[in-house]
């Protein structure tokens, strides 16, 4: 189930329909067509992950949407990393074909993961850009 504030809690294929409609209006306008997720832990062996998809229109604004899975056991980091990457990857299947099929393949989805070359992932740099491409 994903949220959104403007629509409330949405199924995929009503979310499919609304990013369809919102692109639709306007086809001349750019786009952008971002997927990220970001983890959190909330208690000791309890994880917090939300993933988002926001649709840009490039000087106009846009619209996002995002849905939460709790995970309740001990995780390292770098476990949450891959989970992370895994849950966008998950996000971004959902609508590639979903975009080719409604002529709006050409726009790229990027991808965001919390990765950084001077913090304690920096190490995991390589596998996950790997996992993404």
């Amino acid at each position: 189930m994903y949220h959104s504030p403007t629509y409330g809690k949405i199924d995929l294929e009503r979310l499919k329909k609304i990013v369809s409609s919102f692109m639709g209006a306007d086809k001349k306008a750019k786009y952008e067509i971002i997927v990220g997720t970001d983890s959190q832990k909330i208690e000791k062996n309890k994880y917090d992950f939300v993933s988002a998809l926001i649709i840009h229109r490039i000087s106009w604004g846009g619209i996002y949407f995002w849905k939460r899975l709790i995970q309740d056991k001990k995780i390292s980091l770098k476990e949450r990393i891959y989970q992370e990457a895994t849950m966008s990857l998950q996000t971004s299947e959902n609508f590639v074909n979903f975009f080719k099929t409604n002529g709006i393949s050409k726009y790229d989805i990027q991808i965001h993961v919390d990765i950084g070359r001077n913090g304690e992932t920096r190490d995991l740099i390589t596998e996950v850009v790997g996992m993404i491409r």
